[in-house]
């Protein structure tokens, strides 16, 4: 069937509203906040310091840690339940995966650099959301970097391809394709690209154009962020 028309009246290759701010968490090293429509993530990085257990000890780099969680009361379905769980150990991991080819670790061995993500209110687009808070948060740290990571869902509702599915068309009656997407945007180096659905090789290359020039403004928001923190 047809999808002619967003319900938000957005253009298919249109984002929802973003905001982004650096340095919103007072005690921890680094923090960022990302906001896309009404999915709204904080991110707080707390190192480098020393790694625990020490048989986790690599003498010619550090470690990432990052951490996921949605507080309960944040989506627009059920409550989501406290603690962590398969869901948020998942995102966790693949936030790590999409944050590593940036970040620096050779200069702190025998160390640790943790990412804290909290989302307080999500609407889809979660985890997308948490690596870009935690891009920025990253780069407040003062973490050498070599780029941001930029990070949004592309995807597939009735028969069209679209950018930033929303909890409604993530839901849609006709079906839909989520396809989380994170990009460094100098390189155009793809670090997260999972999908959930079915599409057509052709469908899935569309898309994947249509999301790269986004997450290129994406990135640019995120660094505008950080230089209005230190203006």
């Amino acid at each position: 069937m047809s999808y002619t028309k967003r319900n938000d009246g957005r253009k298919f290759e249109e984002t929802r509203p973003i905001e982004a701010k650096a340095g919103v968490i007072k005690n921890a090293d680094g923090s960022g906040f990302f906001k896309i429509g009404k999915t709204s993530a904080y991110a707080a990085v707390y190192g480098p310091k020393e790694l625990f257990p020490r048989s986790q000890h690599n003498p010619r780099k550090g470690l990432l840690r990052c951490n996921y969680n949605m507080m309960p009361f944040s989506g627009s379905g059920d409550r989501v339940r406290p603690g962590p769980n398969r869901r948020s150990k998942e995102i966790s991991l693949v936030t790590q995966k999409a944050l590593l080819p940036v970040v620096n670790l050779e200069g702190f061995p025998n160390a640790v650099i943790e990412v804290f993500i909290e989302l307080p209110q999500t609407d889809a687009g979660s985890r997308c959301a948490g690596i870009c808070a935690a891009s920025i948060a990253l780069a407040d740290a003062g973490i050498t970097m070599k780029d941001m990571v930029a990070s949004v869902s592309c995807g597939k509702v009735g028969d069209k391809v679209l950018i930033d599915l929303d909890y409604s068309e993530e839901s849609h009656e006709d079906g839909a394709v989520d396809i989380p997407v994170a990009m460094i945007p100098s390189t155009e180096e793809i670090t997260l690209l999972q999908l959930d659905g079915f599409i057509t090789k052709d469908e899935l290359k569309k898309a994947i154009q249509m999301v790269k020039p986004v997450l290129k403004n994406i990135a640019e928001i995120q660094r505008k962020a950080l230089k209005e923190k230190y203006k």
